[in-house]
């Protein structure tokens, strides 16, 4: 006899729970997930994960803003210790609004994987150490 298991939403993907409240996830689930302002307003998705090699911790997460079908798309790396993931939205949350956004820097994907000078500009402007440097 087969019991009844409460209906849960399931990704189309890989069949998982989007609410599931384990603590790990991985990378590709990472990816497309929004990012909202402190007052709640979505202002982006996350377009990537930058990882240090030698010790596998996440130091950034690379937020991608605007644009309509790619085109025209801003990506701003922003320090992980500084995102906070909230349940009930099933999203990050960042102490930032559009304008504060509007000011932070900015990067295109050749400057993200090219070399790794802009980290310090990163760090400068949240004010968060650079980690792993």
């Amino acid at each position: 006899m087969q019991q009844n298991k409460p209906e849960s939403r399931r990704d189309s993907e890989t069949g998982r729970d989007p609410r599931s409240r384990r603590r790990l996830i991985s990378a590709d689930r990472v990816q497309g997930t929004p990012v909202f302002d402190h007052e709640g307003e979505k202002i982006g998705h996350l377009e990537d994960v930058m990882l240090d090699k030698e010790t596998g911790k996440v130091a950034y997460a690379i937020m991608s803003h605007g644009g309509i079908l790619g085109a025209g798309e801003r990506y701003h790396p922003i320090p992980w210790s500084i995102l906070r993931y909230d349940l009930e939205k099933q999203g990050y949350i960042v102490p930032m609004d559009k304008a504060d956004l509007e000011k932070a820097p900015t990067l295109d994907h050749t400057e993200i994987y090219g070399d790794d000078a802009w980290q310090q500009v990163v760090h400068s402007h949240y004010g968060t150490p650079a980690p792993f440097i």
